[in-house]
């Protein structure tokens, strides 16, 4: 036997390895936690302090809405001519307008109305939408060319009109720009849907369910739609402030909510001709509709990076 062979050892011999004790296996694994994609998604948001922030904005917005007007002793109707334009004070602390009513207050119930018709026509934005570009996208062909086109002319209608012809039939208040942006808004969203549901259908886990027998149905509402959520939630992020703005705009120029309902766009609307005089009747309620609209523009961004799966590590 030559020495090299002699210099080998003898790997069977029990004498050359010391088991591991317990203590020292576990400290020795490393092995990182299975994340879902949710909560994967979940982690990568909170270390956003940007959107973060945008949503704890948003979580104030929404107590003070509901709470802060009944905490006041004001109301939002409550006229006292003897306290008429007065600036922000401690009694009143975003000051009063022509009438003695307290803007503060005002801006609180707006909150309720603003936030209302933005969660309300987002939410018909996302049920209308999802499922007619689910449709769309998963039998295509001519179905998919006709249904486009639909969504091509609903598309290319100006709002207003939709608020002209149903101020006519309906009548102006919230009930018209609830039909309003329920009639218009969704054709964005089934655009993104349709999209999403193209790429996602010829998957390997959608041919497989196709295999076993599932459904159309159960295939679009169980495997596509949930699969096309990322998109969709930051879609609909980004439209609840778009629909804010709307009723903003429309309440502004007066086919919107009426007096004495109190909404951000009746309010910039009645401080507008007083501003050169009391410009914090307009600075309020105007700075209200752009620390929301910002507030949700950041989470919505925030929610786009922490959904996007080319991002996840």
């Amino acid at each position: 036997m030559s020495s090299m062979e002699r210099a080998v050892p003898d790997i069977s011999d029990p004498r050359l390895f010391e088991p591991v004790s317990p203590e020292e296996r576990t400290r020795a694994e490393f092995v990182r936690p299975s994340l879902s994609y949710w909560q994967d998604a979940w982690r990568r948001l909170c270390r956003d302090r940007v959107a973060i922030l945008g949503l704890v904005v948003i979580l104030i917005i929404l107590a003070m809405a509901v709470v802060g007007p009944w905490l006041s002793p004001y109301t939002y109707d409550g006229q006292d001519f003897m306290v008429s334009n007065e600036p922000p004070s401690l009694k009143h602390w975003f000051g009063t307008d022509m009438f003695g009513r307290d803007i503060f207050v005002r801006v609180l119930f707006g909150a309720r109305i603003s936030l209302a018709v933005g969660f309300v026509a987002s939410f018909i934005n996302l049920f209308i939408g999802v499922i007619y570009g689910g449709i769309a996208g998963f039998v295509g062909g001519r179905t998919d060319n006709v249904m486009m086109r639909i969504v091509d002319v609903i598309y290319s209608v100006p709002t207003m009109i939709y608020v002209i012809l149903l101020m006519v039939v309906v009548g102006p208040g919230l009930k018209s720009i609830f039909i309003t942006l329920g009639i218009s808004y969704w054709a964005s969203m089934a655009r993104i849907v349709r999209a999403e549901v193209m790429r996602i259908k010829n998957e390997e886990f959608v041919l497989a369910a196709r295999v076993l027998g599932a459904s159309s149905a159960r295939m679009l509402l169980r495997h596509l739609i949930p699969n096309a959520m990322g998109p969709i939630l930051v879609t609909l992020t980004f439209s609840i402030p778009r629909a804010i703005f709307t009723e903003a705009f429309l309440s502004f120029v007066g086919l919107g909510v009426s007096a004495p309902m109190a909404s951000w766009g009746v309010l910039s609307n009645d401080a507008i001709g007083s501003l050169a005089i009391y410009p914090w009747q307009l600075f309020f309620p105007a700075a209200a509709i752009s620390v929301t609209i910002l507030a949700f523009n950041f989470l919505g961004d925030g929610l786009r990076d922490a959904l996007d799966p080319r991002l996840r590590k």
